[in-house]
């Protein structure tokens, strides 16, 4: 069992940068990967980042990629989001999820955190 909980969400202005935080409860945060996903209002949850186990790899959606890095402290149990150059586009709550596979998909992910509003105003 693994309880996850999002911090570092907040109001931003295009451009700006933030700081995802993704802390787990649970002994065996190091044997999962690792998934950010997001859901901005009337859309369906998406994909942002993922990272395998340890940590030698990690896959962005289009969207993201060269702007976000996901990466993960397994001594601390805890995995990061950084957002650098954030468009309004990019406002949506953001939920992280621990699963088997660095995957896509949110239905490969087994547990996941009550979210983080991220607010990028223009």
């Amino acid at each position: 069992q693994v309880q996850l909980v999002e911090s570092g969400g907040g109001l931003v202005q295009a451009g700006g940068s933030l700081r995802l935080s993704c802390a787990a409860s649970g002994r065996t945060f190091s044997s999962y990967a690792m998934g950010w996903f997001r859901q901005a209002p009337g859309k369906e949850r998406e994909f942002v980042a993922a990272i395998r186990w340890s940590g030698s790899s990690t896959r962005y959606a289009d969207s993201v990629k060269g702007r976000f890095t996901i990466s993960r402290d397994n001594a601390k149990n805890t995995v990061y989001l950084q957002m650098n150059s954030l468009k309004p586009e990019d406002t949506a709550v953001y939920y992280c999820a621990a699963g088997f596979a660095a995957s896509y998909y949110n239905e490969r992910y087994d547990y996941w955190g009550q979210g983080t509003q991220v607010t990028v105003s223009s």
